[in-house]
Protein backbone atom coordinates (compact mmCIF):
# COMPACT_ATOMS: atom_id res chain seq x y z
CA UNK A 1 0.00 0.00 0.00
CA UNK A 2 1.26 3.44 -0.96
CA UNK A 3 1.14 6.11 1.70
CA UNK A 4 0.77 9.75 0.64
CA UNK A 5 2.88 12.05 2.78
CA UNK A 6 0.99 14.63 4.85
CA UNK A 7 2.88 17.60 3.36
CA UNK A 8 1.73 16.56 -0.13
CA UNK A 9 -1.94 16.49 0.86
CA UNK A 10 -1.63 19.73 2.84
CA UNK A 11 0.31 21.90 0.34
CA UNK A 12 0.96 20.35 -3.06
CA UNK A 13 -2.55 19.14 -3.90
CA UNK A 14 -4.33 22.50 -3.32
CA UNK A 15 -1.58 24.32 -5.24
CA UNK A 16 -1.86 21.85 -8.10
CA UNK A 17 -5.64 22.15 -8.24
CA UNK A 18 -5.41 25.96 -8.30
CA UNK A 19 -2.86 25.77 -11.12
CA UNK A 20 -5.10 23.37 -13.08
CA UNK A 21 -8.12 25.67 -12.66
CA UNK A 22 -6.11 28.74 -13.74
CA UNK A 23 -4.76 27.01 -16.86
CA UNK A 24 -8.24 25.74 -17.75
CA UNK A 25 -9.71 29.24 -17.49
CA UNK A 26 -6.90 30.81 -19.53
CA UNK A 27 -7.27 28.21 -22.26
CA UNK A 28 -11.09 28.37 -22.44
CA UNK A 29 -11.47 32.15 -22.07
CA UNK A 30 -10.78 33.20 -25.70
CA UNK A 31 -13.65 31.04 -26.95
CA UNK A 32 -16.08 32.85 -24.65
CA UNK A 33 -14.97 36.42 -25.44
CA UNK A 34 -17.97 38.50 -26.44
CA UNK A 35 -20.57 35.81 -25.78
CA UNK A 36 -21.17 36.60 -22.13
CA UNK A 37 -22.22 40.17 -21.41
CA UNK A 38 -23.14 41.44 -18.00
CA UNK A 39 -25.67 44.30 -17.91
CA UNK A 40 -23.15 46.56 -16.19
CA UNK A 41 -20.66 46.09 -19.06
CA UNK A 42 -23.01 47.11 -21.85
CA UNK A 43 -22.48 50.52 -23.41
CA UNK A 44 -25.42 52.94 -23.15
CA UNK A 45 -26.97 54.00 -26.45
CA UNK A 46 -25.48 57.21 -27.86
CA UNK A 47 -27.35 60.39 -27.04
CA UNK A 48 -29.19 62.00 -29.94
CA UNK A 49 -27.25 64.86 -31.43
CA UNK A 50 -28.58 68.12 -32.70
CA UNK A 51 -26.99 70.74 -34.88
CA UNK A 52 -28.26 73.51 -32.56
CA UNK A 53 -26.21 73.93 -29.35
CA UNK A 54 -28.01 73.26 -26.06
CA UNK A 55 -27.75 76.86 -24.87
CA UNK A 56 -29.17 78.24 -28.12
CA UNK A 57 -32.15 75.89 -27.95
CA UNK A 58 -32.90 76.99 -24.39
CA UNK A 59 -32.66 80.70 -25.14
CA UNK A 60 -34.68 80.60 -28.35
CA UNK A 61 -37.44 78.52 -26.81
CA UNK A 62 -38.14 81.08 -24.06
CA UNK A 63 -39.91 78.41 -22.11
CA UNK A 64 -42.05 79.38 -19.13
CA UNK A 65 -40.88 76.33 -17.15
CA UNK A 66 -37.34 75.06 -16.68
CA UNK A 67 -36.03 71.84 -15.16
CA UNK A 68 -32.91 72.34 -13.02
CA UNK A 69 -29.81 70.58 -14.36
CA UNK A 70 -26.70 69.46 -12.53
CA UNK A 71 -24.48 72.43 -11.71
CA UNK A 72 -27.23 75.04 -12.15
CA UNK A 73 -27.57 78.00 -9.80
CA UNK A 74 -30.24 80.67 -9.82
CA UNK A 75 -27.61 83.04 -11.20
CA UNK A 76 -26.79 80.85 -14.19
CA UNK A 77 -30.47 80.18 -14.86
CA UNK A 78 -31.25 83.90 -14.68
CA UNK A 79 -28.39 84.65 -17.08
CA UNK A 80 -29.54 81.93 -19.48
CA UNK A 81 -33.06 83.38 -19.66
CA UNK A 82 -32.08 87.05 -19.56
CA UNK A 83 -33.65 87.83 -16.20
CA UNK A 84 -32.55 88.40 -12.60
CA UNK A 85 -32.29 86.16 -9.56
CA UNK A 86 -34.80 88.40 -7.77
CA UNK A 87 -37.32 87.92 -10.59
CA UNK A 88 -36.88 84.13 -10.39
CA UNK A 89 -37.47 84.26 -6.62
CA UNK A 90 -40.68 86.24 -7.18
CA UNK A 91 -41.88 83.68 -9.76
CA UNK A 92 -40.93 80.74 -7.50
CA UNK A 93 -41.78 81.81 -3.93
CA UNK A 94 -41.34 78.37 -2.33
CA UNK A 95 -37.82 77.56 -3.50
CA UNK A 96 -34.62 77.70 -1.48
CA UNK A 97 -31.95 79.28 -3.72
CA UNK A 98 -29.20 77.43 -1.81
CA UNK A 99 -30.80 73.98 -2.23
CA UNK A 100 -31.80 73.48 -5.86
CA UNK A 101 -32.39 69.84 -6.83
CA UNK A 102 -31.70 68.29 -10.22
CA UNK A 103 -35.03 67.96 -12.06
CA UNK A 104 -36.75 70.59 -9.89
CA UNK A 105 -39.18 72.62 -12.02
CA UNK A 106 -38.81 76.41 -12.00
CA UNK A 107 -40.93 79.14 -13.57
CA UNK A 108 -38.71 81.42 -15.60
CA UNK A 109 -41.24 83.70 -17.29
Amino acid sequence: MVTIPYWFIRYAMPAGLMMLATVTILVARPSYEGTISAPSLRQPPPAPTSSVPREARTRSARASAYSVRSGDTLGTIAERFGTTVEHLLVLNPGIDPRALRVGQPLRVQ
